[in-house]
């Protein structure tokens, strides 16, 4: 069992925006990335994740690839220097701690919204399309179903997941705090992938109703108005619904549509006096804040109010931290016990070839009945004096004690060495 797992992460914690954007990755791109990794290393295990707020690479190899997966990261977004964003990306070399990172990242612990819902689903999509690239062994295919087990143990043993502590629900105080003074504002929501979706869902808990959505699949638009009480406009008309808007939200990738400060600003007086950005990369220019009157709020501006759900959420981390703890041992375990069924095997092996060489010197001096009595008797031997190492040595792994029982086993017997027994 490959337990050389490690995690190469560049997150929102160490890495400005500019540096997150240059990375990131829709699911064409992971995608691509995953069959490069195939390609060009011999990585096993392996998971693409990249949101908003992080690019990383989980993958099991007793070799650093590091360097090789920046690169083709690098390659894949279409530039060839990797000097300047190879600083930003830590490497988590150790199984136990490349283990615990991928658990408080699903789990929402290192969101910048602690308890982030949105994250165990982009983790969910990622091992689909890890899956579909037949990247997945029984190691990744393992913990990732452990960790979907323990964030439900979270969701139904703690409040860190109650309560509207959000990055959508944070955008939607923001904008009431920013358009306060604001008589029935406007706001314009570009896009209606699953955070747009949400902040739109969002909005109906709010005094701010006035929303208008627009969306290149027009009909989605649509769906998402019907459910919020909000109205739908084709994407044609975006900039007409601009020029009348008071906020504008996009959550629309930047590489497939960009809202510049020269187009703004031929809108004149008419221009929206505030744009939040929640794409990545981002598709609203910064520079815009250059113009008068004008604001623009990004990923990393976006400061949670939900001040009481945060709190419950930041009074439950000790709880969760236990259940990971807990859910990790278990998964520790399991992996010892996957380590040492290639030693039982050969141990099995290496008895049933004593056996069968002792029964070919005296089985034709028997009768085919006997013989077959004596196959019965000699198999269930075996069985029995094979059952007894596997329960003490699964005792072992319950004791994280089973790696001295197997090279004591392989010593004894004389089996083959291999990095998968130890």
């Amino acid at each position: 069992m490959q337990t050389s797992f490690k995690a190469l992460t560049l997150s929102y914690k160490h890495a400005p925006i500019a540096v997150r954007e240059a990375v990131a990755l829709n699911e064409i791109g992971c995608r691509n990335l995953l069959d490069k990794i195939k390609d060009f290393t011999q990585a096993q295990d392996v998971l693409v994740l990249s949101t908003c707020n992080r690019t990383e690479v989980y993958y099991a190899s007793e070799h650093d690839y590091s360097k090789e997966i920046i690169k083709l990261i690098a390659l894949e977004k279409g530039f060839i220097a990797t000097t300047e964003i190879a600083p930003y990306f830590k490497h988590l070399t150790r199984e136990q701690e490349a283990v615990q990172h991928l658990f408080q990242v699903a789990l929402g612990l290192e969101s910048q919204v602690v308890g982030d819902m949105q994250i165990m689903n982009q983790v969910k999509n990622a091992y689909q399309w890890a899956s579909d690239a037949n990247m997945v062994g029984p190691y990744l295919h393992r913990l990732l179903h452990t960790i979907f087990f323990t964030n439900k143990r979270v969701v139904n043993e703690t409040a860190f997941k109650d309560g509207a502590a959000s990055v959508s629900y944070a955008t939607v105080e923001l904008v009431e705090e920013l358009t306060k003074n604001v008589e029935n504002p406007k706001v314009l929501m570009l896009g209606v992938g699953e955070i747009g979706a949400n902040v739109c869902d969002n909005f109906q808990k709010s005094t701010v109703r006035n929303i208008t959505i627009a969306n290149r699949t027009h009909h989605k638009a649509v769906e998402l108005a019907q459910k919020c009480n909000a109205q739908a406009i084709y994407w044609e008309n975006v900039w007409e619904a601009m020029a009348s808007a008071d906020v504008v939200i996009s959550s629309v990738p930047g590489d497939c549509f960009f809202i510049s400060k020269e187009v703004v600003e031929r809108m004149g007086e008419q221009k929206p006096h505030f744009f939040v950005d929640l794409s990545m990369p981002r598709s609203i220019d910064s520079a815009l804040a250059e113009l008068e009157n004008t604001h623009v709020y990004n990923v990393d501006n976006i400061k949670n109010r939900a001040t009481e759900a945060l709190e419950t959420r930041l009074a439950a981390i000790p709880a969760v931290h236990q259940i990971v703890t807990e859910a990790m041992a278990e998964f520790q375990t399991w992996t010892r016990e996957m380590s040492m069924s290639p030693a039982l095997q050969q141990f099995k092996n290496r008895l049933e070839e004593i056996r069968q060489r002792e029964l070919a010197r005296y089985v034709k001096q028997l009768s085919g009945p006997e013989q077959e009595l004596v196959e019965t008797i000699t198999k269930n031997i075996l069985n029995k004096i094979v059952k007894m190492p596997a329960l003490e040595l699964k005792a072992a792994c319950q004791r994280g004690e089973s790696e001295a029982l197997i090279e004591g086993l392989s010593a004894l017997f004389n089996l083959e060495k291999s990095a998968e027994l130890v």
